[in-house]
């Protein structure tokens, strides 16, 4: 990711793109290959010189803030899709390939997932 001098003159030379092609030109593309508006824009408004304030030093107990955190909660798509996102699997210690049987619990509305094969089940 550019910073200061650099990024402002490559920002320049790409200043006929769209925004999200100038920051993906700087650098500023996550792991997952989304655009990292925020920091491209703090990092703009930094190479300007303009001091901004920490991360912490808004939020209550000095918090940082750490980017988009898990809700605990999905909505069924259009298609009639429910989507688990990565945050969830990642916490239950889930991956690739394991199966599991969906159990619906029509009466409380819950929806119960069981491992099928104990080798790949999460190790608790």
């Amino acid at each position: 990711m550019l910073v200061g001098k650099e990024l402002l003159d490559k920002a320049r030379s790409l200043s006929n793109r769209p925004e999200d092609e100038i920051a993906r030109g700087c650098g500023y593309v996550g792991p997952s290959g989304r655009v990292l508006r925020k920091s491209f824009y703090r990092a703009l408004v930094e190479a300007k010189g303009y001091k901004l304030r920490s991360a912490t030093s808004g939020r209550p107990g000095g918090r940082s803030s750490r980017g988009r955190q898990a809700e605990f909660k999905t909505r069924v798509h259009g298609n009639g899709n429910l989507l688990i996102g990565h945050a969830y699997t990642k916490k239950l210690g889930l991956e690739p390939g394991m199966e599991f049987r969906i159990d619906i619990r029509k009466e409380s509305g819950a929806i119960w997932l069981q491992p099928l094969d104990s080798k790949k089940s999460k190790k608790n």
